[in-house]
């Protein structure tokens, strides 16, 4: 990598942003807390500069892909002078007939539920043998963060083949008492729904899909669901019932209604996620708002049914079983004083909701 890049990096790593963004005519800008931060002494970077920083994370084939289709996603494991070690996840687009690309760091160690405050219930989860369990929110939120540790519960308290289908890989597992396989899409197999079809064949008993953003491989994790796997998968979706209608109505409308028993049948629940920036005045940082679903008869009933728009009921008063809101939530980081309250009406689904919650406290 040129040194400037490599120096950028190392100052993600130690700013502890989550993203790098690099632009012709532009100096580059970290994103930190969810806000960018321009590096203004790193000086406007020219077109030829990018490419030479693009030349050094890509191989010659991957370059040429990027030239030929004009964006390319990828991942490569970065090094500093220091021994400041990461991964990084990255894409690389045109914008303005111009090269651009960001840049997103992935931690070489997969933080646990209990470090990342995660609900306790997901260690349950991570106990079933079968179904499909979903973690949605917008880009940028930690998703994958949380799958991650799921999926390190299950590789240190289980003994089972672990599959990952990834555009590109993020978190690098090590095989604990699971055997662990990651295959990257264009590397190891064409699609996600590809991948998942042959990972039938691979004797698995947990998937991992990056993204489920199509029909094909939708249905492809619903049937991996039915015969026997615990699939586990990501959604760009706000709330859990959002969530449901998405996965549906991907499909044609004459198989919905049995989409939805199929699917009824099948989940096992769902984490819609946000990372909430704390303000400096609270410690700076982010913190992770959650609304969890589990699929219990009530709500299986209601995907059948149709009836997605009282799975909120349903949440709000299933905190027996470990579902909550995210005004639930929220009031809580509030309350608890981990959160101040403007920022958390700014993030609520519900701001009335949230206010109501406060006020009974």
């Amino acid at each position: 990598m040129p040194t400037d890049l490599r120096t950028l990096l190392g100052e993600v790593i130690k700013r502890k942003a989550s993203d790098l963004h690099l632009s012709v005519g532009m100096p580059p800008a970290m994103r930190i807390d969810g806000e960018l931060d321009y590096v203004l002494d790193a000086g406007d970077w020219t077109s030829a500069e990018l490419e030479q920083a693009l030349r050094t994370v890509l191989t010659d084939a991957q370059f040429e892909r990027y030239k030929r289709e004009n964006e390319l996603d990828f991942s490569f494991a970065y090094k500093g002078d220091d021994g400041a070690e990461a991964r990084f996840r990255g894409n690389a687009y045109l914008e303005s007939r111009k090269m651009a690309a960001a840049f997103r760091l992935i931690p070489l160690s997969i933080r646990s539920i209990d470090d990342l405050n995660l609900p306790p219930v997901l260690k349950e989860i991570s106990k079933k043998r079968r179904g499909l369990f979903l973690v949605t929110g917008p880009t940028g939120h930690g998703k994958s963060t949380t799958l991650a540790a799921v999926l390190n519960e299950i590789n240190k308290s289980r003994n089972d083949h672990v599959i990952t289908i990834e555009d590109p890989i993020e978190f690098v597992y090590k095989s604990i008492k699971c055997l662990v396989h990651q295959r990257e899409i264009g590397a190891d197999t064409t699609s996600f729904a590809e991948g998942l079809r042959r990972a039938l064949r691979q004797d698995p008993d947990v998937m991992l899909i990056g993204e489920l953003r199509d029909l094909e491989t939708i249905s492809a994790a619903i049937t991996a669901s039915e015969t026997g796997h615990l699939v586990f998968g990501t959604l760009h979706t706000q709330d859990a019932a959002q969530s449901i209608d998405r996965l549906i109505d991907v499909f044609p409308p004459h198989h919905q209604s049995q989409v939805r028993v199929q699917l009824g049948s099948v989940l096992v629940g769902i984490c819609s996620q946000q990372l909430v920036p704390r303000g400096k005045e609270y410690g700076g940082g982010r913190v992770c708002a959650t609304e969890i679903l589990i699929a219990n008869p009530a709500v299986k009933n209601c995907i059948r049914e149709g009836k997605t728009s009282q799975i909120k009921t349903l949440i709000q008063t299933g905190m027996n079983v470990g579902m909550h809101t995210m005004e639930q939530s929220l009031a809580v980081l509030v309350k608890n004083h981990m959160l101040p309250l403007d920022v958390a009406l700014t993030y609520a689904y519900d701001p009335k909701e949230l206010q109501r919650l406060l006020m009974g406290q």
